[in-house]
């Protein structure tokens, strides 16, 4: 605690000056940097996993969006295949001085079949391109969840090489996160 006239230290801050000053390559300070570093790149690789997740979900979406629009152009393809049907009876039925204009309407409503019929498929098709779209971004997304869970577990490890002040469990702690740095990187990478 600091005052005006003079300065009183804590019981831990004799050890920890003197760690810093005299023991700079100690497995404590190795560990700690090691930790600090490991926690920034796991902060920075888990908002990417945040980030490819939400595409997912809006690929999703979008591709809900063009499978409801396709299914419009499909509706609409039934009531002018509804329509063509009526005219084509009507041809048929009426007398023969009325029959070319019922002809003539069912021949129009086929051709605007074909039309709607070219928009749906088209639709579909993007429907087919959001959703493949949105299942790659969950891939992506699922290797930065890797890369994540296996940085967290090198901290845990961390952790725990300082507690007991094991040296397997350091090299542990690197092995580990090299594996995830290697996730991370197939992820960046899109594999």
């Amino acid at each position: 605690m600091s005052g005006g006239t003079f300065h009183v230290h804590g019981p831990h801050d004799h050890e920890l000056e003197h760690a810093v000053h005299h023991e700079p390559k100690s497995m404590a300070g190795q560990v700690a940097v090691a930790t600090a570093v490991i926690a920034t790149v796991g902060a920075i690789f888990s908002y990417m996993g945040g980030a490819t997740q939400a595409n997912a979900g809006l690929h999703k979406n979008e591709a809900a969006i063009k499978k409801t629009e396709a299914a419009d152009q499909w509706n609409f393809y039934q009531a002018k295949s509804g329509k063509q049907n009526l005219a084509e009876i009507a041809a048929e039925l009426v007398p023969e001085a009325r029959r070319p204009y019922f002809v003539e309407e069912a021949k129009r409503y086929k051709a605007e079949k074909a039309e709607i019929q070219k928009k749906a498929e088209v639709l579909e098709a993007e429907s087919r391109d959001w959703s493949k779209k949105s299942d790659e971004e969950m891939h992506v997304h699922h290797r930065w969840a890797q890369a994540t869970t296996a940085l967290q577990i090198a901290i845990a490890m961390a952790a725990m090489a300082l507690l007991t002040k094991s040296r397997g469990l350091v090299w542990g702690m690197y092995g580990v996160s090299a594996l995830g740095l290697g996730l991370g990187v197939l992820a960046a990478l899109h594999v």
